[in-house]
């Protein structure tokens, strides 16, 4: 067994979108090779609803999935095949935007102003780039939770861990989407795929992610000049992005920690990326624009909508 080695520390940049959220990039916009098949990760969070309630109106998507998880407030949604609905508190809605679709997002707070969410988006192959649309909405209740003897609580959005499988499933990058809380001072070993890139995102608490000097570890070969270097201490707004291997070490501080995990298959695929749009090549990229001036940017097959 290998630890992953941790690649880099950063934090999330404060940014707006939509008509003026305020939220915070963990990563997005930039090289995408280390984060492949993932290109980006906002933290919306707030309990001023000025800085939320301006949403994302209509706005075009092609060639990705975004990942919308809640935890506090809800977020309404409509699309022009004329669906809609609402998404509340740990809700997931899954949209597979394939070869197109033009949709709004805009979040509501709680009964105390409160809004909290992520939005994470996967790239498509380019086998897929222009799969017929559809959504997968995953209520609370629907999603797995286990616990550790450790306390080391899980809530498994997307793929297999511990024993139990999420819900949401035919994802192409095919990850693993964990929401992860480790008690205060315990110390984990998380299992994650060695063929898998792989990041943690903290936004609550604080803790440890050992590197091979760990107490933990026993390196069996060197990985490169992290080796050595000390364990990285994460708190709110930390991301975390790994190195090869096949576990994470976590050690919790004195109020525990709480993070996303998120692993996936790297496609190895080019990137031509402007604003929602993601294909392969800038060809491609020109020609969904001028279709979105023509009128023809939605293609027939319509939306196939799982709830």
């Amino acid at each position: 067994m290998s630890i992953r080695p941790i690649k880099r520390m950063s934090r999330s940049k404060p940014v707006r979108e939509g008509a003026g959220v305020h939220l915070h990039r963990a990563f997005g916009f930039g090289s995408t090779e280390d984060f492949d098949p993932f290109l980006l990760l906002d933290d919306f969070r707030s309990d001023k609803p000025e800085d939320y309630l301006a949403g994302f109106p209509w706005h075009p998507h092609r060639g990705i999935e975004t990942v919308t998880y809640v935890l506090a407030g809800t977020v309404e949604h409509g699309d022009s095949m004329g669906n809609s609905g609402v998404i509340g508190a740990g809700d997931v809605q899954w949209m597979t935007a394939g070869s197109g679709i033009v949709h709004q997002e805009m979040p509501k707070g709680d009964t105390a102003g409160r809004m909290h969410g992520f939005q994470l988006w996967a790239n498509l192959p380019a086998a897929l780039k222009m799969t017929a649309p559809r959504y997968q909405e995953i209520k609370a209740d629907e999603i797995p939770e286990v616990t550790d003897d450790d306390g080391t609580q899980a809530r498994i959005i997307c793929g297999a861990f511990w024993g139990k499988r999420g819900p949401v499933d035919g994802i192409a990058a095919d990850p693993v989407y964990l929401d992860i809380t480790v008690p205060a001072s315990q110390k984990k070993v998380i299992p994650v795929e060695t063929s898998r890139h792989a990041f943690a995102y903290v936004f609550a608490g604080s803790g440890k992610f050992c590197n091979a000097s760990c107490p933990l570890a026993v390196p069996t070969e060197p990985v490169g000049w992290w080796d050595t270097s000390p364990p990285v201490n994460a708190d709110n707004r930390s991301l975390v992005l790994f190195a090869r291997g096949d576990e994470v070490v976590v050690e919790a501080g004195d109020e525990g920690v709480r993070f996303l995990l998120v692993s996936g298959q790297p496609l190895g695929e080019p990137v031509a990326w402007y604003g929602p749009i993601v294909m392969n090549t800038q060809e491609e990229l020109r020609q969904a624009f001028a279709e979105l001036q023509q009128g023809t940017f939605l293609k027939k097959d319509g939306i196939e909508r799982t709830v």
